[in-house]
């Protein structure tokens, strides 16, 4: 990346206004395929596309089913992010997993096809598998400003996806 480009810009809304998707020209798949052609309903849950985004808020009237990007990918079981926590202590998963579906909320109200896919529970962690590659960032980010602890980042090069990694500080 050069030196003049800008990084990841943040209100204090939380709001995102640029990030590495809209620098480097990949975007997720999933949103070009089959885009309808007009005003349509995700059956399963419930935003619609219209003037060429989905959205949340009052549905077109005689707007066709079509199933969203989000719950395509969710249908295909292929995450765009995943985040991995390691070491969460015992005493911190119920907060946690509060921090982790309180960060999608918040990044759902602009970004609604941005969503918490599974939360799965492993040894010592959480797998947190998602549809897009922002909100394992996100989630992450807020992870380290909470508990502390080292966060990695990996963004595919090549495609949509990003791997975030989480070490509890103890």
């Amino acid at each position: 990346m050069k030196a003049s480009q800008s990084q990841t810009s943040v209100h204090a809304t939380g709001r995102r206004i640029a990030g590495r998707a809209q620098r480097d020209g990949v975007l997720d798949p999933y949103l070009s395929l089959n885009k309808p052609p007009g005003p349509a309903l995700c059956p399963r849950c419930g935003v619609h596309f219209e003037k060429g985004r989905w959205q949340r808020g009052p549905v077109p009237e005689g707007a066709p089913a079509h199933l969203c990007p989000a719950c395509h990918r969710i249908e295909d079981n292929l995450p765009g992010g995943v985040l991995t926590l390691h070491e969460v202590p015992q005493r911190l998963r119920a907060q946690i997993i509060g921090l982790i579906r309180n960060e999608e909320a918040a990044e759902n109200v602009e970004h609604p096809l941005n969503r918490v896919m599974a939360v799965d529970h492993v040894e010592d962690g959480f797998v947190v598998r998602t549809t897009d590659i922002h909100l394992p960032r996100r989630i992450g980010e807020a992870l380290k400003r909470a508990y502390g602890g080292t966060l990695e980042m990996h963004f595919d090069d090549d495609g949509y996806f990003a791997r975030v990694n989480w070490q509890s500080a103890g």
